[in-house]
């Protein structure tokens, strides 16, 4: 299971190069070393003494696309260049670059990709913000109908680094090299699509100072052991609403996550029609009865750290979720306990702001915008607005899952698979953050972990995957993987 690492928009990424620079370090030089990278991978795509075809844009992507040319003719590959201006119209290192190359040259209009066995784009990198328009857009078009397999450097061309989107036509990669660290737009839907494999390679800087964005993986949370003498309680005790007896199935699932992820204790609370119907269902998970006002009574117990509202709650959600707020519990709100609060945000962030224990928030795109409809830009700039507008953790769900607290931390989840496109699987996502949460675990952690561990099952089962799977016995064999991973203490 990959690491979390961390990611740089395209900002931080030029600052970061730029510190590089006023240290005293020779930018060609950096460039050399980045497109020994993209040379390097070229050489592992293409048949041995292949013809490629390299894409040379007008800046210092077409200034790395120059110099990988160089070494992989050197190399024994059969290498053209197409040129997007001519290289007396280039300045910098990205002219150096163009004058050192010796070998075939031509403009770009007159390129036929198809009649090599790779490309290189080397058009634009991180910085393009704009639709490829004129004979840029002509050459990605005639690139993308080619067929030919693609090496992109840095990020596919067409592509926006920091949000993912293509404003228009862009390239369509089987293989990316970035520098340094991802961006954003590597794992942000469309342009995880179109940056196939992922290679991230060290170009020598050092690494982030303090990062506060990353790719969702292990070691940005670390998932609890219980001690030798623990007991149920002292891992955790967490509550589930539970909605009226038609509505009982996201409840069910919701418990049946949070004791899966480890919470010791769970229990349904809810009308004793509802409970009724669980009692058929459940064997590990306690039922307590309570209509929507005597809900209070039960989060109150100083047992109970933390507490799961809204999958199929109903129409009692808001007030459910209002009690959970006033406990000081930490709180998992989902579903209709959202869907009770649109076009409300400012008074769910009063209750929120009034507490000391973490919120977690995870609506889906629709829920979203009805409780946030303010909040615009990419996927990442409005969980991260949501964050710091409500005081909650928000996890914006969806293919590109975003995780985003409050104090701009925020994570990008990129391993969950299409099949977790199925009803029920969102309410066993509340309940795995639920448990985390009840065992002590902080709310942009627990967050992060059982969004991660959802996609991670989810990977493991595969086609037909329902979500009753997902708090089976595959969770376990995955929770038993990351323990291994974290090191040979760790029992499994």
């Amino acid at each position: 299971m990959s690491p979390a690492r961390p990611l740089l928009t395209a900002d931080a990424m030029r600052a970061a190069e730029a510190r590089w620079f006023a240290a005293g370090h020779d930018s060609f030089a950096l460039m050399g070393v980045a497109a020994a990278a993209v040379a390097e991978r070229a050489a592992r795509l293409a048949p041995a003494g292949g013809s490629i075809l390299v894409l040379a844009g007008p800046g210092n992507n077409g200034g790395d696309g120059h110099v990988a040319a160089r070494l992989l003719a050197e190399r024994g590959f059969q290498v053209q260049v197409a040129q997007l201006v001519p290289p007396g119209r280039l300045s910098g290192d990205a002219a150096r670059a163009a004058a050192a190359w010796h070998g075939p040259g031509r403009p770009a209009a007159e390129a036929d990709p198809a009649a090599h066995d790779l490309v290189i784009d080397a058009l634009f990198g991180i910085g393009l913000s704009r639709p490829l328009e004129g004979e840029a857009q002509s050459l990605v078009e005639r690139v993308n109908a080619a067929g030919r397999p693609v090496l992109a450097v840095d990020i596919a061309s067409g592509l926006n680094a920091d949000s993912g989107e293509s404003p228009g036509v862009s390239i369509h990669a089987e293989e990316t090299v970035s520098f340094h660290c991802a961006k954003p737009g590597h794992l942000l839907l469309p342009g995880r699509l179109q940056t196939g494999r992922l290679i991230v390679a060290d170009i020598g800087l050092p690494p982030p100072e303090a990062p506060i964005l990353w790719e969702n993986g292990p070691g940005l949370w670390t998932i609890a052991v219980p001690g030798a003498g623990s007991h149920k309680y002292a891992r955790g005790a967490a509550l589930v609403w539970s909605g009226p007896a038609l509505q009982t199935g996201a409840s069910r699932l919701a418990a049946m996550g949070a004791l899966r992820a480890g919470a010791g204790a769970v229990t349904l609370v809810g009308p004793r029609a509802a409970l009724m119907v669980h009692a058929a269902h459940m064997t590990a998970v306690m039922l307590a009865e309570a209509e929507a006002e005597g809900f209070a009574r039960h989060i109150d117990n100083p047992r109970i750290r933390a507490a799961c509202i809204g999958p199929g709650a109903g129409s009692p959600a808001r007030q459910v979720a209002a009690a959970g707020l006033r406990a000081g519990r930490a709180l998992v709100l989902d579903a209709d306990a959202l869907t009770a609060f649109a076009g409300q945000a400012g008074t769910l962030s009063g209750l929120v702001r009034a507490r000391v224990r973490p919120v977690v928030l995870t609506p889906h795109e629709g829920e979203f915008t009805r409780l946030f409809p303010d909040c615009g830009g990419s996927r990442l700039e409005r969980a991260r607005k949501a964050a710091a507008a409500s005081g909650a953790v928000v996890v914006l769900k969806g293919a590109d899952c975003v995780i985003a607290a409050p104090d701009g931390r925020a994570a990008i989840n990129a391993n969950a698979p299409a099949w977790l496109a199925t009803a029920g699987s969102g309410d066993v996502l509340a309940g795995f953050i639920t448990g985390f949460l009840a065992q002590g675990m902080e709310g942009f952690e627990a967050a992060a972990a059982g969004v991660f561990l959802h996609g991670a099952v989810a990977g493991q089962l595969g086609p037909g995957l329902i979500a009753e799977d997902l708090v089976g016995p595959v969770f376990r064999e995955a929770l038993a993987g990351l323990l291994r991973a974290a090191g040979p203490d760790q029992p499994a």
